[in-house]
């Protein structure tokens, strides 16, 4: 029987969006090339539902692609539901909260690990492709970006490959970019996972055993994308966070193991030694990057597929995209976990999507703070040093400390505190020494080279609430108004005449 439920099967998921009115059907043709890209970066900018693709030009009958998995939506009249995409890759109702999901994602991190289970057979079999029945191009591989260097095949899928003594297997997220019927090309950076394990093989003058899932079980591509520790398998995590274990075939070339309901697996091996030119390509930050880079060459030997196959793809680029809702989520998740973990006063951790992954936010709970009774300096320092010793603090160059009066996923709010508490020359703490993903728009060569630099903690604190109060009060709704005068308000919201 095949494993159902939308955080682990994403068909399952792609009806729930459908049903909920949070995916549109597109019955007409659709070019691949920019037509895709261009509804799904649309879609993005105006909270629309989620693109499905039904008939694209060029391809064969059946073979379809989803756009925008993981976007945002427009929230509903109470305000809810913004969240309902990325809600649902966990199993979780549409009007979740940041908070409900974070939590979530947490208790999973504490939880003990529930192996997959292997399976059989599997829908990820129903086509299998060998030899020279093999040809990337047959299926609808998009052109996102006039700007990018080639086609896209994985810009939403994970990476399996398992270090050479079969100790730690790793489902992480990279693209790649079709390189030929029977090759793609894409980095594989030695502080990721992948690029851990491939170095170890190429240690040996092997290549790397590897395979590539796409339409995966949502919760399943959300964990590959989150910064656990290395040597932590995220199968377990995924059925820690499920309450289920992933359901996992054997690969048709080698020992590894797949998600049995994915829409399409490729599995062939990493060149130890090969490499082609990889991009340009729209990038999670904004920008294109306007060169090509060598990176490693993926060797496709056998591709296996479910009927009328869906590829998920995102076009990354300006914020909010998967690369903010999915990866950001997942990071704000690790990096709450490491700071609370060390005693640090943090009530909630969050990048904001707006920001593009280059800031997270931290809301200190000043009572606690006060309890500590520490100065500016000092916080900032304990907060540097465990998060930016951490995986997730890797990823995000820059800290914003706030009170935790103001609700950090509201970026309003966050803009409103940056605004009116920090002190420009003073609450700015820089760490040049920090190490950093060297992808960061801002960085230098010389930066990009060493992997260090372009990290800093901003402080907007204000001096009383290190001893637990604040400077005035907040002038809003919520805050100057009588609870029962609120509620008259709201209750009469339809008769004043608003939505």
């Amino acid at each position: 029987m095949t494993q159902h439920g939308p955080a682990l099967n994403f068909r399952d998921f792609l009806d729930e969006l459908l049903a909920a009115g949070d995916a549109v059907p597109i019955d007409q043709p659709v070019d691949p090339e920019l037509e895709v890209g261009a509804v799904t970066r649309r879609v993005y900018e105006t909270k629309a539902p989620a693109p499905l693709f039904n008939r694209l030009t060029g391809a064969a009958p059946g073979f379809r692609i989803l756009g925008a998995p993981a976007g945002l939506s427009t929230a509903d009249g109470t305000g809810k539901g913004a969240y309902g995409r990325l809600a649902a890759h966990f199993g979780l109702a549409r009007d979740s909260t940041p908070r409900d999901i974070l939590e979530k994602l947490i208790r999973a991190m504490h939880a003990d690990p529930v192996p997959p289970v292997v399976v059989e057979d599997g829908p990820c079999k129903e086509n299998i492709r060998t030899g020279d029945a093999v040809d990337l191009t047959a299926f609808p591989v998009p052109l996102l970006h006039q700007e990018d260097g080639g086609r896209y095949f994985g810009t939403y899928g994970f990476h399996v490959v398992r270090s050479p003594d079969g100790a730690w297997t790793s489902w992480s997220v990279a693209r790649a970019m079709l390189n030929g019927r029977t090759t793609l090309v894409g980095p594989a950076m030695p502080q990721q996972h992948i690029g851990m394990i491939h170095d170890m093989w190429r240690e040996k003058g092997q290549p790397t055993p590897w395979a590539m899932v796409l339409g995966a079980p949502p919760a399943a591509l959300a964990a590959a994308g989150m910064p656990l520790a290395a040597h932590v398998d995220e199968d377990g995590y995924v059925g820690a966070l499920t309450g289920s274990p992933v359901e996992v075939v054997k690969a048709e070339t080698h020992d590894l193991y797949v998600p049995a309901n994915a829409e399409i697996v490729l599995e062939g091996w990493i060149s130890h030694d090969e490499t082609a030119p990889e991009g340009p390509m729209g990038e999670y930050h904004g920008y294109s990057s306007g060169r090509s880079k060598p990176q490693p060459v993926f060797h496709v030997e056998v591709v296996t597929h479910r009927h009328d196959p869906v590829l998920p793809v995102c076009a990354a680029g300006l914020p909010p995209e998967e690369n903010h809702t999915v990866w950001g989520t997942m990071i704000s998740a690790a990096a709450l976990d490491v700071l609370r973990s060390a005693g640090l006063p943090i009530d909630l951790a969050w990048c904001s999507y707006e920001a593009a992954t280059c800031w997270i936010v931290l809301s200190v709970d000043i009572e606690r703070l006060a309890r500590l009774d520490i100065g500016e300096r000092e916080l900032v320092e304990r907060v540097a040093e465990v998060l930016f010793g951490s995986h997730a603090g890797w990823l995000v160059p820059k800290v914003i400390l706030v009170a935790d009066d103001i609700d950090i996923t509201d970026i309003d709010q966050v803009v409103w505190a940056m605004a009116t508490r920090y002190r420009p020359g003073e609450n700015e703490h820089c760490f040049p020494d920090a190490p950093g993903i060297p992808m960061v728009p801002y960085l230098t060569p010389d930066e990009v080279a060493s992997g260090r630099g372009g990290k800093a903690v901003i402080s907007c604190l204000q001096p009383e609430q290190f001893r637990g109060a604040s400077r005035g009060t907040t002038a809003s709704f919520r805050t100057s108004f009588p609870a029962e005068m609120q509620q008259h308000v709201l209750d009469n919201w339809a008769s004043y005449g608003y939505r």
